[in-house]
């Protein structure tokens, strides 16, 4: 059903693109699901609104790099383009379906890098249903003289990112190399930022459980529970990632270049960086439902105790009360003027001694 829903929502969603969108009427040889594609020479973009193989054609005679943008393509939009560029078949279906590990993985000439985009989603107050992490997908096949990118999921946009670095042409001159690190970095960056606003929400959470009103109601484990597997969201899209930024910034390859390759050590120190932060997170998380699990029974113990504790004091009046209804012709005191008094005042008497027995030992 989300398949159909996806295909309905999509051609609306194409025909709302802004005219900084790739339009796809100017040539009916380009597939609708390309967003941009644009051919780059000496850092500057020389190319508007191309198909991908007009780009590539360029690109053969003039030299320089193409760069091609996709959002959600099908196998057929994607078919084209993929037989224009040579990308292996298995990645192909890799960037179609989506749902992808972060992953580096080489075809030929080709590096297919997967990418998983987190975007934080506010709110007003934390619930046990609350979203917290949305996450979305950008896979990169670098070339020697092209990249190609493609986008699942409503967030991640490239956009931005393209005219930053067309004004950078020092940096986009190094070549697919500079676009798959602008790419990398800037979805670490986002790990970061998104990294902060978990912190602030599990602060919330922690110092909730840590209150003395919750701690006398045990707390919320709903929205730990819920923290907890967003927080493991968020672990599914950071941990894979350390070995292909491991890979990106110590081994050398053909299609990175060397100075480029400095800048991915930095990407992956941030990327190690966000990666403890989101270890700890777990393990932090661990702690409070613990301690929230341990509050919760403390309040039990502490509501048996009380509940034992009259229950004590209601059995002496219950006590004298069935000795005395027993009906024997032959009790003392059974026909003495002052017994009734006298009993009512022992009774009493008796139950305030143990009441304050329980008060001392807290108890009550």
């Amino acid at each position: 059903m989300i398949r159909d829903l996806r295909a309905a929502v999509r051609p609306a969603l194409r025909r709302s693109r802004t005219a900084s969108d790739y339009d796809a009427t100017r040539d009916p040889s380009v597939t609708s699901a390309v967003v941009d594609c644009g051919v780059y020479r000496d850092g500057k973009r020389v190319s508007e609104h191309v198909s991908p193989a007009k780009a590539m054609e360029r690109v053969r005679e003039e030299g320089g790099f193409a760069w091609i943008g996709l959002h959600e393509p099908t196998e057929r939009e994607f078919a084209g383009i993929a037989q224009e560029f040579g990308l292996h078949p298995l990645a192909v279906e890799d960037a179609v379906q989506a749902h992808q590990r972060p992953k580096l993985e080489r075809y030929d000439d080709t590096l297919f890098t997967v990418f998983k985009t987190i975007h934080y989603v506010e709110h007003a107050e934390l619930t046990s249903t609350s979203e917290v992490v949305e996450t979305g997908e950008v896979m990169c096949f670098t070339g020697r003289n092209f990249i190609v990118t493609v986008r699942h999921g409503g967030q991640g946009s490239l956009r931005a990112l393209r005219h930053r670095l067309q004004q950078d042409p020092e940096l986009l001159a190094k070549g697919p190399s500079a676009v798959l690190h602008a790419i990398a970095d800037q979805v670490v960056d986002g790990y970061l930022a998104v990294a902060d606003a978990v912190q602030d929400d599990i602060d919330e959470v922690e110092i909730d459980v840590f209150s003395a009103a919750t701690s006398r109601r045990g707390g919320d484990a709903g929205r730990i529970y819920q923290l907890k597997r967003e927080v493991l969201e968020f672990k599914r899209a950071v941990s894979p990632l350390l070995r292909p930024m491991q890979l990106l910034s110590e081994r050398p390859m053909r299609l990175v270049d060397p100075d480029i390759q400095k800048y991915f050590r930095d990407v992956a120190d941030h990327l190690a960086r966000v990666n403890e932060q989101v270890l700890a997170f777990d393990d932090l998380l661990n702690s409070i439902l613990q301690a929230n699990l341990a509050q919760a029974t403390v309040a039990q113990n502490e509501d048996m105790r009380k509940i034992t504790s009259w229950a004590a004091i209601f059995a002496v009046p219950t006590m004298i009360a069935g000795i005395y209804g027993m009906n024997f012709d032959y009790m003392p005191e059974l026909r003495w003027k002052f017994g009734y008094p006298t009993v009512l005042v022992v009774t009493v008497g008796i139950c305030f001694a143990i009441h304050r027995g329980f008060k001392r030992n807290g108890w009550l």
